[in-house]
């Protein structure tokens, strides 16, 4: 290993200093030494070295503390000025060109094609040009769009032009101060093992990395300017897969200050729907988020809604639904039958979707028990159950990650494929892209509610005669966010903790087993001995079971691929036949749901202060 001037002076000293003093963890300090000491980081030295100085080392742990990984969502996190833990110009170049690597060993000769798309975050656009200025580079011809597109235009895009691998500059529903690298392979789907491990060992290795300016690019048209026409192409593709003519509906969207306009807003106008007024606070596209609810765009939020209820009220909208900043995800808030607004979760919206779409597609013949439809292993049941109702299959046993939905169409075929859904308010159908799709959703929520509108019933009416056909289905989510080095123990203890000395009995819940799919085990509780194999897949995940009785329930838990947290999923259901009873089911099966989860809460934090 090199060493250059900046390594010689006092600052190793100064630095060990800081770890005893536990100002600066241990790995921060290898990761700060390898930027300190390596050819290819020489231009940072002195930022480096001038921060070390100021014995500004919280500031250096959180640039540093981590060599930022793909997860389930790419590579994404915060973003700063330099250092492997945050999202910068030499993390994201790092990606571009471990990408670009990748492809061509993969291959074995340079070429190949690429496209490129950002979201309206701060840096997008100049993250995006850096990236595709390396994929020029490596000989790529690249596809770049003119402007701010959705990430699911992207996975169309990389298929409709044939494209080896794409980006994304975004990261997703984030806080402000976030930013990513989302990666996609040829099929359009973000990329899944073994690709995704070669790419980070092409990052990991990446030296002096290879660019050319973009504009000479632009000019000698190794990088070509997209924009309509490829939209055009987009939007047509998801207008074909409508199934209802049913158009009348009072609807308020709003993009988040994201991209969602150039993809929700036009194909709902272009279809047809007019109904529906664009949200004027929250459009114009802005990274800084000005106008949501703490400046954090994530639809799975409540507090996102309350502005866009209490404009609905004014307007008379019956619907409110909002797209996250790279318009990938859809939420839901509808108004019950005494006009209140009521927000849906994503596996409320799953079960509806999927009722819809298997009826319009029975109704028309066009369902055969070769069809499925499918889902990830912490999404709701409801969407087996309907699902085996009309005889279609089902896979169900998926990590989470829309990528995994992807790689079932390709796998199983997606011409017999129908509807695919997570819990995470993602949505898809159709066979022009591999990536979730707001788009899709919106199309399909709307038809389906201007349907239930010309019969007098809400979107909550149809989901109360789907329990009351399949029993009562909720569900739940709760996270734990644990920043930093010291996070990342504290979650790898908790999941130690879940495996080893897993919780017996929570709310007078008894758990009798768990399926743990990354040892493919299933265990007794509370002996935790194995009983069977679980073959696939293979992640960290936890699904913890009850006994059968009245209300079944599961509690499934892993850490997060994108966010230093860790995710819990809770289920439940119960059997409910008379429509008189439905009232008392639900609030019996909610309180139990409720004491459920705040027992987990009690014991998490019990643990936490041992670990």
């Amino acid at each position: 290993m090199s060493t250059n001037s900046a390594a010689d002076t006092s600052s190793p000293v100064t630095i060990q200093s800081a770890i005893a003093a536990g100002r600066l963890s241990p790995t921060a300090a290898e990761n700060l030494n390898c930027w300190l000491t390596q050819s290819q980081y020489a231009q940072y030295v002195p930022r480096i070295q001038q921060l070390v100085d100021e014995e500004q080392f919280e500031q250096l742990d959180t640039m540093f503390w981590e060599v930022i990984a793909f997860g389930t969502g790419g590579r994404r996190g915060l973003m700063g000025e330099l250092g492997c833990a945050t999202i910068n110009e030499r993390t994201i170049a790092e990606s571009a060109h471990g990408l670009a690597a990748y492809l061509r060993n993969t291959k074995g000769e340079p070429g190949g094609r690429a496209v490129v798309a950002c979201d309206s975050r701060i840096r997008s656009d100049e993250f995006a040009r850096l990236t595709a200025s390396i994929f020029a580079a490596h000989g790529l011809h690249v596809f770049f769009f003119e402007s701010n597109r959705s990430t699911p235009e992207l996975s169309f895009a990389v298929r409709h032009l044939g494209c080896d691998i794409g980006a994304m500059i975004s990261a997703s529903h984030n806080p402000p101060s976030d930013n990513g690298f989302k990666a996609y392979w040829s099929t359009g789907g973000q990329v899944l093992a073994p690709h995704d491990k070669g790419i980070i060992e092409c990052v990991y290795e990446a030296g002096e990395i290879p660019t050319v300016d973009f504009d000479d690019a632009v000019a000698d048209e190794t990088i070509e300017i997209i924009g309509e026409a490829l939209d055009r192409a987009y939007l047509d593709a998801v207008q074909s897969l409508s199934l209802s003519s049913a158009r009348e509906i009072p609807v308020l969207y709003s993009p988040l200050h994201g991209v969602g306009e150039t993809s929700v807003y036009r194909l709902l106008q272009e279809a047809g729907f007019d109904g529906v007024e664009i949200y004027e606070p929250q459009r114009a596209p802005d990274g800084r988020f000005p106008n949501v609810p703490d400046q954090l765009p994530n639809p799975e939020r409540t507090e996102v809604f309350t502005p866009l209820i209490a404009h609905a009220k004014e307007s008379g909208a019956a619907l409110v639904i909002a797209s996250d900043p790279d318009a990938d995800r859809l939420g839901v808030a509808g108004r019950d039958q005494n006009g209140e607004f009521v927000h849906l979760s994503g596996n409320r919206v799953g079960g509806l979707m999927t009722d819809y779409v298997l009826r319009k597609r029975a109704e028309q013949g066009t369902l055969t028990p070769e069809h499925y439809i499918v889902e990830t292993l912490v999404t709701t049941p409801l969407m087996a159950v309907i699902a085996r109702a009309h005889q279609v299959r089902v896979i169900n046993n998926l990590l989470v990650g829309f990528k995994f939905i992807g790689q079932a169409m390709d796998q199983e075929g997606p011409d017999k494929f129908i509807f695919g859904a997570e819990e995470s308010l993602g949505y898809l159908a159709g066979e022009y892209c591999r990536d979730k799709d707001a788009a899709i959703g919106a199309l399909y929520l709307l038809e389906l509610a201007a349907e239930l509108r010309s019969e007098g019933k809400t979107l909550l009416d149809r989901l109360d005669e789907l329990y009351l056909e399949h029993g009562y289905f909720a569900e739940s989510q709760q996270s734990f966010v644990c920043k930093g080095s010291r996070g990342k123990e504290q979650i790898d203890g908790l999941m130690r903790t879940f495996r080893e000395q897993p919780p017996q009995e929570l709310a007078e819940i008894q758990l009798v087993s768990v399926r743990d799919y990354k040892r493919h085990e299933i265990r007794s509780i509370p002996a935790n001995e194995k009983m069977n194999d679980v073959p696939a897949p293979d992640g960290d995940l936890l699904i913890f079971d009850s006994a059968a009785g009245d209300i079944n329930m599961s509690l499934g838990a892993r850490p997060s691929g994108t966010e230093p947290k860790i995710k819990f999923y809770f289920f439940a259901h119960s059997k409910c036949e008379q429509a008189g009873k439905l009232a008392e089911v639900r609030k019996h099966t909610d309180s139990m749901m409720s004491d459920f989860q705040q027992a987990l809460s009690n014991w998490v934090d019990e643990t936490l202060t041992s670990l």
